[in-house]
């Protein structure tokens, strides 16, 4: 299935700091009718790809970022498909990852690139990163290799410099114009005075196939952190919760968890109940080797499963995903295991 040329992109802006201002009343950041502020700027008029502007009805800061947000951009995305070369999604910093994921499940066999990005500071400010980040990820987002097919046909993050695949990436620094890194997946493009692609890592999709949108998104999950001195009673108590259906385990080094017979004990009784464990490491690099020690070997013998070296928020968009379409709890541990989009690395 083949797609014309269209030589547009569509900038979707849901809203965060790049297309905010200083409100003269309050001094705090408030949203700026974003496609009338870029038009007051030169840099644009020279981008020779075609860019029109389809802003969220109120544009959110992205910590109210929800699932049906995320439903409302693959929505925009389909129903537009056929008219753009790609798409940019303007996007808060916050939980630009976790949306970057659940984009990249929620868009089966994308065929066009979709780049989010954002900014550290208002793009109308003098010191602000986010033209270079804006005009970078439009030119990303209409590039085409020598088959005239689209350079990176997948959910991304550009920042700073970096094309970083979505279901990879990670918010690292809240300060820093390096905002975000993907620490177990090598990056899709660097950008210095050329944009170098790195084509052997950037995934390759079906050309003949469709893209298929999906929306369901179940949110009956929890997150929990493992730390030195848990409590029996916190810990069963969120296992205990009504409703849940699985858990985002964060343990320590290589998928370690205390060798104590109550956690063993409450972990086997909750997957007993059908509830789905997943073993993400609280590193920022590496991956789950549960038969390494004990106390991951333990953890395995529970029911536990492997995250291998997804990031939290991609077990989480991925566990909403599966949850969404599906009551078999041994499907959803299959998929768990499984690369669906370039997300884990799997022997």
């Amino acid at each position: 299935m083949t797609h014309k040329r269209t030589g547009r992109v569509l900038l979707i802006y849901t809203g965060g700091t790049i297309g905010m201002g200083i409100s003269p009343a309050t001094g705090a950041l408030e949203p700026l009718d974003f496609a009338h502020l870029i038009t007051q700027m030169p840099e644009f008029a020279a981008i020779p790809t075609g860019i029109d502007v389809h802003p969220f009805d109120a544009p959110i800061d992205s910590s109210d970022m929800t699932p049906e947000r995320w439903a409302q951009i693959v929505q925009i995305i389909t129903g537009l498909y056929d008219n753009y070369d790609g798409f940019v999604v303007l996007h808060g910093t916050d939980t630009m990852a976790f949306t970057a994921a659940a984009l990249s499940f929620m868009l089966e066999n994308l065929t066009k690139p979709v780049v989010l990005t954002g900014s550290q500071l208002p793009i109308n400010q003098l010191r602000t990163d986010g033209k270079e980040n804006l005009i970078t990820s439009i030119e990303i987002a209409a590039a085409t290799d020598s088959h005239g097919h689209p350079r990176v046909p997948e959910v991304s993050i550009y920042f700073n410099g970096h094309l970083l695949r979505g279901n990879r990436s990670t918010k690292i620094n809240s300060e820093g114009f390096d905002a975000f890194e993907s620490f177990n997946c090598h990056h899709l493009a660097d950008a210095g005075v050329n944009i170098s692609y790195y084509d052997h890592h950037i995934l390759r999709p079906d050309f003949e196939r469709p893209l298929t949108p999906h929306f369901a998104m179940d949110t009956n999950l929890a997150v929990f952190t493992l730390f030195p001195g848990i409590k029996e009673a916190t810990v069963r108590a969120l296992l205990e919760t009504p409703g849940l259906r699985s858990v985002v385990l964060r343990t320590y080094g290589s998928g370690n968890a205390p060798q104590q017979p109550w956690l063993l004990d409450a972990l086997t009784e909750a997957n007993g109940r059908g509830i789905v464990m997943v073993n993400i490491t609280q590193c920022a690099a590496g991956t789950i080797e549960m038969a390494r020690y004990g106390g991951g070997f333990l953890l395995q013998h529970a029911g536990v499963i492997s995250g291998h070296d997804s990031t939290v928020e991609c077990a989480v968009a991925k566990l909403m995903h599966l949850q969404g379409h599906s009551t078999d709890t041994d499907f959803v541990r299959r998929q768990m295991s499984r690369a669906l989009c370039g997300e884990i690395t799997v022997a």
